[in-house]
């Protein structure tokens, strides 16, 4: 079994109402919940948050996909390049359309954590997985 990371580990502090660490946190789920190894999933969070900025729902959806499939290139995140990239993107411009790029307001429009849970799941490439790495960490300051 393959060890996990947590939030903590990037250096993700989660707190109630940060809407920084809540995305950061989703981001990093979200490049772990693939069939990956972890170090490597982490490494691209560490690209794309770290290195390029682009640690906000507005900041990643203003890049490019191929900006962001060069970012997770540099990762050596490559067995899904293409289509992670453009998830990312969609899961940006939903997340911005929908929530004003903020993981609360969703919480806020959920009643309960099996509601958040499901508008989770309705952005395109989380699944089960990314949704449980997510929560592992998050529910604590989100419910």
């Amino acid at each position: 079994m393959a060890r996990s990371i947590s939030a903590s580990e990037l250096g993700i502090e989660l707190t109630p109402e940060d809407n920084s660490s809540l995305f950061k946190w989703f981001l990093a789920s979200f490049l772990m919940g693939k069939r990956i190894q972890a170090p490597i999933a982490a490494q691209a969070y560490r690209v794309i948050v770290e290195e390029e900025g682009r640690d906000t729902a507005r900041k990643l959806q203003h890049c490019t996909s191929r900006e962001l499939v060069a970012m997770l290139g540099r990762a050596h995140y490559v067995r899904y390049d293409e289509s992670t990239a453009q998830r990312l993107l969609d899961l940006s411009a939903k997340l911005n359309a929908e929530y004003a790029g903020n993981i609360t307001q969703m919480r806020d429009a959920s009643n309960n954590r099996q509601a958040f849970e499901k508008r989770l799941g309705e952005f395109d490439g989380v699944g089960p997985k990314t949704i449980e790495i997510f929560m592992r960490d998050a529910a604590a300051v989100l419910f």
